[in-house]
């Protein structure tokens, strides 16, 4: 006798500007490659709020947001050899892609040529089954998609390692942040937080780039060496051509030609952050020093497990403020007055 789907409780939002609510929707029952998890907590991103308001085009309504998803295995398919019922895991942005293509034979499905499917407001392979995320009590994902925690990281710390963390490792792996580099993290939010404590622990030299010296004490703590504030003359002055490597964190528009002026000969600026709006960058910023404007989204599934397992042997986690799902929609708010220090976490026995 087959299964049936799994009829489960979430929160979604039917529209751009309608709250989130109530929901109930259906997973599948395990195939033989899946793995079914119950969540325990998943992160709030930034992004969470720009795709429920369909600021990047696209939405697909009812809409069950999250993609930093931490949670116990309660049943694996019968081809499923990695994981077992009680394993802690986690699932991230994407929960699959063609696995055929050249992207995804180098583990970088993240950059799949055929299709990523998203952890929600996406369709399946099929061209017709909706993704639901993780503002859930359960989810059903390929094993593939689907990363073990550390039992060294406490699980509603680990969540927002499945985005914030892997889509800032990804970058200062890439760009061979470690000693002997100075490195810039621009905007110390969700994202940039936990960049700063990866290219510590990476051995980097490290900055942290901000507005106001709100942050100076925090970025201290997580072991930054220096802060400059932008809105501070001397500490601009005093940040031209100082960083090899800046990851720009930001997701709102920024003057890009005065980061640019942060790089050394050869540095390059990494945008991780996606305003929602198209920047502009004098093209002199970059051929007089020979710099480079580069993009990166999160890692594909070998270098999230090795993140994950950086992250256990070097007890990096993400400072988190843990929430009630019925105070999300006042939590997307704070969010977007920066009121958090760094990261909202839904506890999923709330709902």
């Amino acid at each position: 006798m087959l299964k049936t789907a799994i009829k489960t409780k979430a929160y979604a939002t039917n529209g751009a500007n309608e709250p989130l609510i109530p929901f109930e929707i259906e997973r599948r029952a395990p195939r033989a490659d899946d793995v079914l998890i119950d969540i325990k907590y998943c992160g709030v991103c930034h992004s969470d709020i720009h795709n429920t308001r369909d600021e990047w085009g696209g939405a697909l309504y009812p809409m069950v947001p999250g993609h930093e998803i931490v949670g116990i295995v309660t049943e694996v398919g019968s081809a499923v050899t990695r994981f077992k019922p009680g394993d802690r895991v986690g699932v991230g942005c994407m929960v699959d892609t063609c696995k055929e293509c050249s992207a995804c034979n180098q583990g970088l499905e993240q950059y799949c040529q055929k299709q990523v499917v998203l952890t929600y407001s996406s369709l399946e392979l099929d061209g017709v089954t909706r993704t639901y995320g993780g503002y859930s009590r359960q989810i059903t994902v390929r094993d593939r998609f689907v990363v073990k925690i550390p039992d060294s990281l406490p699980l509603e710390k680990a969540a927002p390692l499945l985005c914030a963390g892997i889509t800032t490792y990804s970058p200062l792996r890439h760009w061979q942040a470690g000693p002997g580099k100075s490195v810039a993290v621009v905007g110390l939010g969700g994202l940039g937080h936990v960049a700063v404590r990866l290219a510590v622990a990476m051995g980097a030299k490290v900055t942290v780039v901000s507005r106001s010296l709100n942050k100076k004490a925090d970025a201290a703590a997580m072991g930054a060496v220096d802060y400059i504030a932008t809105s501070v003359d001397e500490d601009r002055a005093r940040a031209q051509e100082a960083f090899d490597l800046i990851i720009n964190t930001v997701s709102s528009s920024a003057d890009m030609d005065s980061y640019l002026g942060m790089l050394k000969l050869n540095g390059t600026m990494v945008l991780v952050g996606a305003p929602p709006e198209p920047l502009s960058v004098n093209p002199f910023g970059l051929l007089m020093r020979r710099r480079a404007l580069a993009g990166s989204t999160i890692g594909g599934m070998p270098e999230t497990q090795e993140m994950l397992d950086f992250c256990g042997e070097h007890g990096i986690t993400a400072e988190v403020e843990v929430i009630k799902m019925q105070d999300i929609n006042q939590a997307y708010e704070r969010l977007l007055k920066a009121d958090v220090r760094y990261r909202f976490v839904i506890d999923m026995a709330s709902l």
